[in-house]
């Protein structure tokens, strides 16, 4: 089973894009961030053609996130994270998928700092924690995945002077995502690769991406139950490189049989 996460960075100008690396690549499972479309602008319609049922949960011009399965429609659970129920972001949906539930996610950016921006994403990291935490309790395979916004440690950008100042390397960031993983979720790459230096964002401004200066932003975590199923987790690379593409490329893990 082939779970992708990809910030899509706007479903409707890249719908060729996702089209495209969909019928390449042939995850079971992808989920979306960064839709910035309503419900009724989501291209459902194109990606079913392409043999992908989806669920999503969108919003105009910004945030949004959807889940696709691969000859089958995923079975929602839940959208939004509880917690705050005046949080009308559209940043996380969830659903059954051939018996893993799939949390898609995309964490608030938190620029600048410091501000409210900043402050609603440490507000919306604890959310995330504690139905997390809740998660792990039922003891079932999940797959929290998506863009978490957060460079987890220096060896996760190629420049980490240049993000001293970013919401997404501040030290309430990093801390909040290892409190994340100290409940026991598995960083996927990183459980697999310990020592390989990878990115999965790469900006448009300074070259950034013709001088592999990226990030290491996007980020599946499997549940403990899950882990042992973990064989494989990659970066399909080439796709920042395709013209008018998203800034994110899409990463991936596979799963073997239960």
């Amino acid at each position: 089973m082939k779970i992708a996460t990809y910030n899509i960075n706007g479903v409707k100008s890249r719908l060729a894009i996702l089209l495209r690396w969909l019928d390449e690549q042939q995850p079971d499972v992808a989920c979306l961030q960064e839709l910035k479309a309503t419900d009724e602008a989501f291209p459902h319609k194109e990606l079913e053609a392409a043999g992908y049922g989806s669920i999503w949960h969108g919003q105009k011009s910004w945030n949004g996130v959807a889940i696709l399965t691969r000859g089958d429609t995923p079975q929602e659970t839940r959208r939004g994270l509880p917690g705050d129920p005046d949080d009308t972001h559209s940043r996380y949906i969830e659903a059954a998928v051939d018996g893993v539930l799939i949390g898609c996610l995309y964490l608030p950016n938190g620029n600048p700092v410091p501000g409210p921006k900043f402050e609603y994403k440490l507000n919306w990291f604890k959310r995330l924690q504690s139905h997390a935490a809740d998660l792990i309790d039922m003891n079932i395979p999940v797959v929290l995945a998506g863009d978490y916004n957060v460079i987890p440690t220096d060896f996760d950008c190629l420049t980490p002077k240049s993000w001293k100042d970013d919401a997404l390397f501040q030290p309430e960031s990093k801390q909040a995502y290892r409190e994340l993983l100290d409940q026991g979720w598995t960083d996927s790459l990183r459980h697999l690769y310990p020592d390989k230096q990878i990115f999965t964002y790469w900006d448009y401004f300074r070259n950034r991406w013709e001088r592999n200066s990226g990030l290491r932003i996007d980020h599946l975590l499997v549940s403990p139950v899950l882990a042992p199923r973990l064989k494989g987790a990659g970066v399909d690379r080439e796709v920042r490189g395709w013209e008018k593409t998203s800034d994110h490329a899409p990463t991936w893990i596979e799963l073997g049989d239960a």
